[in-house]
């Protein structure tokens, strides 16, 4: 054992630093972070979270923080992880926050810190280019020869493949997700050939994980990191063990998009994408080996006939299963289909069989071909304990059996593994979850409970704006109630009005397609031919479309915007400014009750003895509300009025544990306010426009 010694004279060792002391050095008054950004201050809030990270990083174990708006938290994460010194994986919930990580506040960090760091992207399968695919395209679509949309968007995708260096097709401008071309280019795990792929040594997915495996931060998406847990496929089995420090940005997600991946699933789209390959592999290689109509044409019609069987359905139904057949389906006629998709399989098996040796692509069908019918089968049989089962029901069946939640895979496949590989030598692994919204109590048990954290240190850092005087909110008590049949109607109608005080500016949020759908219609008909007010609709444009448009608003001599969304627009959508002012949700955002995964997390809670709606319910609509409230203030400099046109807040008991997970805007009595709040909003517009046009100068 060697030991430190000291000689007179010598200069006294400088003393060892904490972990924590970088970090407040970077987030200090005269800080580096200060040096690099204009627009730095330093923020109580920003630096306690940063703080907290860092220890997290230094003893191992899981941190939870929610991190209201304007905290600044991707800085608050990214400046400890980067100063650690470990190996990071850095998880966030889309695609395009993945992009904005990667391209904007990575690069921007490290040459403000210094640190010569190697950074990867990976993405799933999905979003890169496939070489072969796209050659076996091109045969398609030449052999087709009718759609020249398709045969020209073709064209733009192989001239580009000549000069992508990584394949990412978020890269290729003007290329609409929604583009029927994306599945004939891309591989899945199910159609993907891997070393036997003649186009192996070029694939872009290889590439990205190999630069991954070599990386010092390593940047992915929540939906890649569990369907990698779950299958262990995608080169994560190989990334996690030499990871220490995972964090994951927008954590609120991780439930919802854990349980996704952690159960059993078959799609009829992947049955005729099965039969579609088979078809085109059999044609183009082995023509005349065998039947390859007719294979192909049992197996799609299998597929066809078991959507045929479940009947008409209002899109996006899910039926409950808990029987043999799905709820409402008839059982023996379920099962005769089920049987003959088997029967097309094993007919599919027999033709391959033939044929194996002549190219790796009827190796891979077979194996597609066998894992496609034990999916099957496993529907033939009973639901595994502590999941639930269920049909979606659209233009094609998705098959699900899914769990609960992701607590049980949280703490056997990370927290534990985590924890018990390390053997001692050096700190267990580190896991940071974090959110501007994850629960409305202390310990966020919204979040904490279904992910398996409820050990987990949890922190709250409040946003450092200003609500009182940024924003107000007003809940209109002369609208009918939500069930009412004209209550979207009358939504619109207010909306309409606010919209015309204000000039556009305004997002309209709701919990249905059927209210989406009400609500736009009615705007449109009210600002028809109108110059001042556009209005957008979600699904006439793609979201990205919809979204800059908005935040364009009534420049370049174009109208203000209303804009009317579900869903996806709830959270992620950030347009600061006076493009956005007033946001308006059509009803409190419950849980539909009739959704299996809601129904079954309903029973467990009752069968524990708990309040299904306390604990679940209203949770669950505080962390929606919050989101969609979340979409108003995005700067310290916004301001605007929040619209909740549901009574329930004003007069239910919940509706004060509701008020409360909001922030704290001022409230409006009543119409004659939220117009003159309006009004006010309004007359500041040319100052604004004023002083931005200055500052421009």
């Amino acid at each position: 054992m060697s030991q430190a010694s000291s000689f007179p004279g010598a200069p006294a060792a400088a003393p060892a630093r904490h972990p924590e002391d970088p970090v407040r050095d970077a987030f200090a008054a005269d800080g580096v972070l200060s040096r690099a950004a204009d627009q730095f201050r330093p923020r109580a809030g920003q630096t306690d979270m940063a703080l907290a990270v860092a220890r997290t990083i230094a003893t191992g174990g899981a941190l939870v923080v929610e991190a209201g708006t304007g905290v600044g938290k991707t800085f608050s994460y990214l400046v400890p992880a980067l100063q650690s010194g470990e190996r990071v994986l850095l998880s966030t919930a889309t695609k395009t926050l993945q992009d904005q990580l990667f391209g904007r506040d990575l690069p921007r960090l490290l040459d403000t810190l210094g640190l010569p760091l190697r950074t990867a992207l990976l993405k799933g399968r999905g979003s890169y280019l496939c070489l072969h695919r796209m050659e076996l395209a091109r045969e398609e679509v030449t052999a087709a020869g009718s759609d020249r949309t398709l045969a020209r968007g073709l064209a733009r995708i192989e001239e580009w493949a000549l000069l992508t260096r990584n394949g990412d097709l978020a890269e290729l401008p003007g290329l609409d997700e929604r583009s029927p071309l994306i599945p004939l280019v891309t591989s899945t795990r199910e159609n993907c050939l891997g070393s036997q792929c003649p186009k192996f040594r070029s694939c872009h997915v290889n590439q990205a994980r190999r630069e991954a495996m070599v990386a010092d931060v390593v940047v992915i998406n929540h939906h890649l990191f569990f369907a990698d847990l779950a299958v262990r496929e995608s080169g994560m089995a190989e990334l996690l063990p030499t990871v220490r420090v995972a964090i994951f940005d927008e954590a609120h997600q991780l439930n919802e998009t854990g349980v996704q991946f952690l159960g059993a699933h078959l799609g009829t789209a992947q049955v005729l994408d099965f039969a579609r390959d088979t078809l085109g592999a059999g044609l183009q290689l082995a023509r005349g080996l065998a039947d390859w109509q007719q294979v192909a044409s049992r197996v799609e019609r299998s597929a066809r006939d078991l959507r045929l069987v479940v009947g008409r359905n209002p899109p996006g139904t899910r039926l409950r299963w808990t029987e043999q057949a799905p709820g409402q389906v008839p059982a023996q006629e379920w099962r005769e289909a089920m049987d003959e998709l088997h029967l097309a399989f094993t007919d599919a098996l027999a033709a391959l069989a033939t044929v194996s040796e002549i190219a790796p692509d009827f190796v891979r069908l077979a194996e597609r071909a066998q894992e496609l019918d034990a999916r099957a089968q496993h529907f033939c049989g009973p639901c595994a304990p502590d999941a639930v089962r269920w049909l979606d029901v659209g233009t094609q069946l998705r098959l699900i059996e899914s769990p609960l939640d992701i607590a049980q895979a949280v703490q056997d496949k990370m927290l534990k593994a985590g924890a018990a590989q390390d053997g001692g030598e050096s700190a267990p692994r580190a896991w940071i979850f974090t959110s501007a919204t994850l629960g409305d109590d202390a310990r966020l048990s919204w979040f904490t409970e279904p992910c398996g954290l409820t050990q987990a240190e949890v922190l709250r850092v409040d946003s450092p704006f200003d609500y009182p005087s940024q924003a107000a909110v007003y809940v209109p008590r002369d609208l009918p109630v939500p069930n009412d049949p004209q209550h979207s109607a009358q939504v619109a109608a207010l909306a309409a009005q606010a919209a015309q005080r204000l000039g556009g500016r305004t997002m309209v949020l709701t919990t249905t397609l059927r209210a989406l759908r009400t609500i736009g219609e009615a705007l449109q008909r009210h600002f028809e031919g109108s110059s001042e007010v556009q209005v957008l609709v979600q699904g006439q444009w793609p979201k990205r479309r919809l979204i800059e448009r908005f935040r364009e608003g009534a420049s370049h001599g174009l109208g203000g915007c209303v804009l009317v969304a579900s869903a996806s627009f709830w959270e992620g959508v950030d347009v600061p400014g006076d493009a956005l002012q007033l946001v308006m949700i059509d009803k409190l955002p419950f849980p539909p009750p009739g959704d299996p995964l809601v129904e079954a997390r309903t029973q467990r809670l009752e069968a524990q003895g708990r309040s299904a709606f306390n604990d679940y319910f209203v949770p669950e609509a505080a962390v929606a509300l919050k989101q969609g409230a979340g979409r108003l203030i995005r700067r310290e400099s916004d301001r605007g009025v929040l619209v909740v046109c549901d009574t329930r807040l004003a007069t239910k008991g919940y509706g004060r544990r509701l008020m409360a997970a909001l922030p704290p805007m001022r409230k409006l009595a009543g119409k004659e306010e939220f117009f003159q709040a309006l009004d006010a909003l309004r007359a500041q517009e040319p100052t604004r426009t004023s002083t931005t046009a200055a500052q421009s100068a």
